[in-house]
């Protein structure tokens, strides 16, 4: 085994702290009974445009087991957010689809991520977003072509 080469994990290292700090502010604005892999999975519905999914592909999709990706949506199921119903096609899976409710407090997420968000901002100067957008989507789309 080689040892990692210097750069590398030192990028990912400062993604990964970024990752429990930004967890962690998110988790903090999100109302009460919202966790942030709740909120992913809204988000994940309304930024793709996605109508519904297999439990299955979701857990891919967020590289989570089967039975936490269960879980997950069996909370947003009894809150609401999403409906759990057969798959027409496959008479043993099942269709996940984001309701109007779900849609709604994904809004209310964002909208309560808008402060720490406005916070991060004025503590960052814009130029620094607008240089590591592209890299960080480039980098993103790359890791996520690898896993596949």
């Amino acid at each position: 085994m080689t040892t990692p080469d210097p750069l590398e994990f030192a990028v990912f290292n400062e993604i990964g702290i970024i990752d429990q700090l930004a967890t962690h502010a998110f988790s903090e604005a999100l109302p009460r009974g919202m966790t942030p892999a709740q909120f992913s999975i809204l988000n994940h519905f309304v930024r793709l445009g996605k109508r519904q999914e297999s439990p299955a592909r979701l857990a891919s999709a967020f590289q989570v087991s089967r039975p936490t990706m269960s879980t997950t949506l069996a909370r947003l199921e009894r809150a609401g957010h999403v409906e759990i119903s057969p798959d027409p096609d496959d008479g043993r899976g099942k269709l996940v689809r984001i309701t109007e409710r779900g849609r709604a407090m994904r809004e209310e997420c964002v909208m309560r991520l808008s402060e720490p968000l406005r916070e991060v901002r004025a503590a960052i100067r814009p130029e620094l977003f607008e240089q590591l957008r592209p890299l960080l989507a480039e980098m993103r789309e790359k890791l996520d072509r690898m896993r596949d």
